[in-house]
């Protein structure tokens, strides 16, 4: 059997980029990669996997002030962004997932990012049902992030599409997305 390898260049071009962001324990990672598994030609960029990939000297955000760690949540999305648009460039809708409050952050994403149509999809369970969340699942959080909530809510406020999924289901915020991103591809 013969392997033909067809350049990436000569691949259709993608339906854009999501960002799925929210608090953590909002449904980020999840959503994300059910949406993903929905769409025909799909990637989940899961940024924490970035943060992950460094081996030594990498720092975790914390709610403290840390000059390193803020460095790096901008090294991570710059990452993130380069993945999505090879991604693209190859035929698939890239699913960012990311926390995300800060205008600063959301506008380095729209700077970076080449993709088009790149839309921004934010989950707004409260943050008490977040917290919830993040005692329940298997990467359980001890930090309260609450406080980012109301960052969130003043700084992005009128930003892309809220999407309060604290009583949806999966499958249910999976297909409010789809509706309001209308991705072509979608089965």
């Amino acid at each position: 059997m013969t392997l033909a390898l067809v350049p990436i260049d000569r691949e259709p071009a993608a339906a854009g980029a999501i960002l799925l962001t929210g608090i953590p324990g909002s449904g980020k990672s999840t959503v994300a990669a059910a949406l993903a598994a929905r769409l025909g030609r799909a990637a989940h960029v899961e940024v924490d996997g970035l943060q992950q990939m460094i081996v030594s000297g990498g720092r975790w955000p914390t709610p403290e002030p840390d000059a390193e760690a803020d460095r790096q949540i901008f090294l991570r999305a710059r990452n993130a962004c380069l993945l999505a648009d090879s991604f693209a460039a190859a035929g698939f809708v890239a699913v960012i997932d990311d926390v995300v409050v800060r205008r600063t952050h959301l506008d380095f994403y729209r700077r970076t990012l080449r993709t088009h149509p790149f839309h921004v999809v934010i989950l707004t369970p409260a943050p008490a049902t977040a917290w919830q969340r993040n005692q329940t699942r298997a990467k359980t959080l001890t930090t309260d992030w609450s406080p980012l909530d109301k960052a969130m809510r003043t700084e992005l406020a009128g930003e892309g599409t809220w999407i309060d999924n604290a009583t949806q289901t999966v499958e249910e915020t999976v297909e409010a997305v789809l509706g309001v991103v209308g991705v072509v591809g979608a089965g």
